[in-house]
């Protein structure tokens, strides 16, 4: 297994914890190497949930992933927010802390959406400031996830590949890597993928994300309600080369089926960790947005938290 980067270590293939998934995970304890659990899910709350989490832990490596820290917010840090996230990973042992390059609210206000920032030097400066103040609080480095957006600022001067790499070195914070999201942005804004992915340090790279998405006809939504698309496999595989390897999940929040469905197709990142890269299909000669699914119904972002907490 490859050396630790930033000091935590290739976990290999992973899938995001689910209640729904409970009795099978008991019952069978599949071969899976590790979990993430949605942190706000299990900071307040008790009971069976948390009895369910601490059995895993004890057989399973666990992995936080937030919400709602909001980074980019022009609020006050929450600190009785920030209390609490520290107090669950040092009861479980998290391997780590993540949470997303965005903000949710203001005013004291939680939107439950990831809000996209405008990409210039003073949030820059805004960010990183704000991610050492977290990375003392919480004694760790954290790690941050590139978000999936709808629009852009006109006010950016800076690529969002460019605002995540400079965020990443110059708070020396970790990356969660969503390689779907980079998918689903660079239609909707239309950009290379690969181009992006090969922007991004390799050695902040500490964690991928692969999901389904939604095709809405003009542009896609991060849904994970769905299997990953093959041109989101094959951006996995150019990612897989361009770090040599980090600690993949998958996400799976709406439309939930059985865990062996689940975990069959995390397994299938097994097919995309080669040297060989396919000759590489321009993104541009993807399957255009009016020619795939069309309209659906599309969850609300939150709706993975309102289903989850019991």
């Amino acid at each position: 297994m490859p050396d630790p980067r930033l000091g935590y270590p290739n976990l290999g293939l992973g899938v995001g914890l689910r209640t729904v998934h409970f009795p099978h995970l008991l019952q069978h304890r599949p071969a899976v190497d590790w979990f993430e659990i949605i942190s706000e899910n299990f900071m307040d709350s008790g009971g069976r949930p948390r009895a369910v989490l601490d059995q895993l832990a004890e057989h399973y490596r666990i992995v936080m992933h937030g919400v709602s820290l909001s980074i980019g917010s022009t609020d006050p840090l929450n600190r009785d927010y920030l209390a609490k996230l520290k107090a669950l990973a040092d009861s479980i042992q998290a391997e780590w802390v993540s949470d997303h390059v965005c903000w949710t609210g203001v005013a004291g206000r939680n939107s439950h959406d990831l809000l996209p920032l405008p990409y210039h030097e003073q949030s820059l400066r805004h960010v990183v400031e704000r991610i050492r103040i977290v990375q003392e609080i919480l004694e760790r480095r954290i790690v941050l996830e590139n978000p999936s957006s709808y629009v852009t600022f006109t006010s950016s001067t800076m690529s969002e590949a460019e605002f995540v790499a400079r965020m990443s070195d110059e708070a020396d914070c970790g990356l969660l890597l969503d390689v779907n999201n980079v998918y689903v942005s660079s239609v909707n804004h239309d950009f290379d993928p690969f181009e992006y992915i090969s922007l991004i340090p390799a050695d902040r790279i500490v964690q991928f994300h692969l999901a389904g998405h939604t095709n809405m006809g003009s542009h896609l939504i991060d849904t994970h309600d769905g299997h990953v698309i093959d041109p989101v496999w094959e951006l996995y595989r150019h990612a897989h080369l361009h770090t040599g390897g980090a600690s993949t999940l998958l996400e799976w929040d709406a439309k939930i089926p059985e865990f062996p469905v689940v975990h069959a197709e995390v397994m299938k990142a097994r097919q995309y960790m080669t040297s060989t890269l396919n000759p590489r299909v321009s993104w541009q000669a993807h399957p255009s947005l009016q020619e795939t699914e069309g309209a659906a119904t599309v969850p609300h972002p939150a709706s993975v938290l309102i289903a989850e907490v019991e």
